[in-house]
């Protein structure tokens, strides 16, 4: 039967999908663009251990992260990632509060994503030796208007946006093959470099168990290497598939994104591995503290000091590039993600799945949050490294049970033993930075108080995709194609002769029914309050030999009731008339009751959302209570 009351939040036709490179290059900006910083940061964190603490994080990555997103592009192949793989394990207000949770998270990985790539963009802008005098000062001025430009590519459109990525991501890597060609040239033309560097490490940790020991204990603080994977499984719908894919199949997508997410994590651990060791064995440590000329730009150092000032002021002009554009990877994660979650849960305004307004709302929020943290990278870390971690986690407890639910023993441990590493990292760096799950709270609250505000705003919308009548209850609907129908809403409790006709008794004697007039019962079950729209199946049956009964299953009785009473007027043409009886308790109680729970004060609510549905009186079904 085709629609008759479409939802508010009808998909609009998708665009043509992209090559798994082309969108490997847009999540790439995001994982790619860390090497600005990375290398810097494993400076910091463990001086001369440092290749080796890089190679703790690309082992974590290859045979940890690179698993478990390759196992949620397969179970979750339309871009909601494991908080869908997750969310199947909750029902109820539980699970969207759960959801909620996640999604805050999220939304702190990819709103700090923007901020914090575009600050770091402005920091090499400023330091670089030819601009440093002309804009030292205006660090906030920079970031913001980064954030702008990058909300004007979205405007724009999103085919612009993976153009440009390509080409950016093209000349970084490219770059970066040759400071780093450059820097193991210097380190083979000096011997005494690479010998200088094994000393340092026998002398500060002995032999080889204490170094990996030390390096698993700083590996936490690398964590932010390990960026780029909720995006990249977040970006799958744009990912074009084979021909024969279907929606409920996406054989080739899932291939495609595989593919990305293999890809863009070898090219990284080679980067990771082989800058980390330059770095460290070519730049003096203490140039790597703050204030030091490779503090957050390590292998911009080596591009001046090794290839010129020509060639180092366009290896920064491509760095400062790719950190602005890094955070297109997570604006696209964040197009994606939440119009999946928040419309669906009725926590969000229509327009939310429109993608010109959301980037607006996107760009604003992301000016708020430079303005909050002045702009500054350190302040913004940690809030960004807990937001990654707690993802990673989570896809990692996800992917663990949906094998487990499978079968798969081996990889129900290999899983586990992966989320208890994730999980150790997120809990180190949470104990060390707290202040990230504090920005992380701060857009948890936001979303969900956003959320249930836009949930109780929308509560009286007909939410009802589309009514579905069996071909018992159509049949019921078309005897009344010349006078109108007459529904009795009743609660189903033993569904005995007795209550039938006790109902029937009632409602004829309150609302001076005449006897020849005959009824229909009309029951509503409710499955699950907390969703917010669905379609609505309608099934009829004859019980007890006499009695025409219309049975709904929804997550909402007044709302299923007046789609089902509007179903009636449009295959009917007559105006059709339910009956109630009022619902004993205080007024605001049962509203709540409503709001929570789908049922409540039904007769009031059920008018209201006829109300809001039908503006015209005249086509209005008319709600009787006595």
């Amino acid at each position: 039967m085709a629609k008759q009351h479409p939802g508010p939040h009808a998909q609009a036709p998708q665009e043509k999908g992209q090559r798994w490179w082309r969108v490997m290059c847009l999540t790439g900006l995001d994982y790619f663009s860390t090497l600005g910083y990375q290398p810097g940061i494993a400076a910091l964190a463990a001086g001369v251990l440092s290749p080796i603490a890089t190679i703790v994080l690309v082992v974590v990555t290859l045979f940890g992260a690179l698993p478990v997103y390759r196992r949620v592009a397969q179970e979750s192949p339309h871009g909601e990632g494991s908080i869908a793989m997750l969310e199947r394990l909750l029902s109820f207000w539980q699970g969207k509060l759960f959801v909620l949770t996640l999604l805050g998270f999220a939304a702190t990985d990819f709103m700090i994503t923007i901020t914090l790539s575009a600050a770091d963009a402005t920091a090499h802008l400023v330091e670089n030796p030819h601009l440093h005098s002309a804009l030292t000062g205006k660090q906030v001025l920079l970031t913001l208007i980064m954030v702008a430009l990058l909300g004007a590519v979205f405007l724009k459109g999103f085919s612009e946006a993976i153009g440009l990525a390509v080409v950016l991501v093209a000349v970084y890597l490219v770059l970066n093959v040759v400071v780093v060609a450059n820097g193991l040239w210097h380190v083979l033309k000096a011997p005494h470099v690479f010998h200088d560097w094994t000393n340092a490490l026998t002398a500060e940790h002995g032999n080889a168990i204490a170094m990996i020991g030390v390096a698993l204990i700083v590996f936490p603080k690398l964590a932010l290497g390990l960026s780029g994977f909720e995006t990249g499984v977040a970006v799958m719908p744009h990912i074009e598939g084979d021909p024969d894919d279907t929606e409920a199949k996406p054989t080739g997508r899932i291939r495609g994104a595989r593919k990305l997410l293999t890809t863009a994590a070898v090219i990284m651990s080679c980067f990771l591995i082989t800058t980390s060791f330059i770095t460290t064995l070519l730049i003096p440590a203490d140039q790597f503290k703050p204030g030091g000329q490779a503090n957050g730009r390590a292998l911009a150092f080596l591009a001046h000091e090794y290839l010129g000032s020509t060639f180092g002021s366009v290896y920064d002009l491509s760095t400062i590039a790719i950190l602005w554009f890094a955070g297109a990877s997570a604006m696209a994660g964040l197009l994606n993600l939440m119009p999946r979650y928040l419309p669906r849960y009725g926590m969000a305004p229509h327009w939310a799945r429109a993608v010109r307004p959301t980037v607006i709302v996107l760009t604003l929020i992301g000016f708020l949050v430079t303005w909050i943290f002045d702009a500054d990278v350190d302040a913004q870390g940690g809030a960004y490294a807990t937001g990654v971690l707690v993802l990673i986690s989570s896809a990692a407890i996800a992917v663990t049970i949906a094998a487990r639910k499978a079968g798969q023993r081996n990889w129900t441990i290999g899983f586990a033993v992966i989320a208890a590493v994730f999980l150790y990292t997120t809990a180190v760096n949470i104990a060390e930075r707290p202040d990230g799950v504090k920005i992380g709270a701060c857009f948890i609250a936001g979303i969900v108080l956003v959320s249930f505000l836009s949930r109780l705003k929308r509560a009286f919308e007909l939410r009802v995709t589309d009514v579905v009548l069996d071909d018992v209850a159509e049949r019921f609907v078309r005897d009344y194609q010349h006078r109108p129908m007459r529904l009795v809403a009743n609660e189903p409790n033993n569904r005995d002769l007795a209550e039938y006709r006790d109902k029937l008794r009632q409602m004829r004697d309150d609302n001076d029914i005449p006897a020849d007039d005959d009824l229909v019962f009309v029951e509503v079950t409710v499955l699950d309050p907390s969703d917010f729209e669905a379609e609505l199946t309608v099934r009829g049956e004859v019980l007890h030999d006499r009695y025409r009964v219309l049975s709904l299953q929804s997550s909402s009785v007044p709302n299923a009731l007046a789609a089902l009473l509007l179903q009636v007027r449009d295959l009917t043409g007559q105006q059709p008339h339910i009956y109630f009886e009022w619902t004993e308790g205080n007024p605001f109680a049962q509203f709540l009751r409503f709001f929570l729970f789908g049922q409540g004060e039904i007769a009031p609510v059920t008018r209201e959302v006829l109300r809001e549905a039908e503006p015209d009186r005249t086509r209005r079904p008319a709600v009787h209570v006595g």
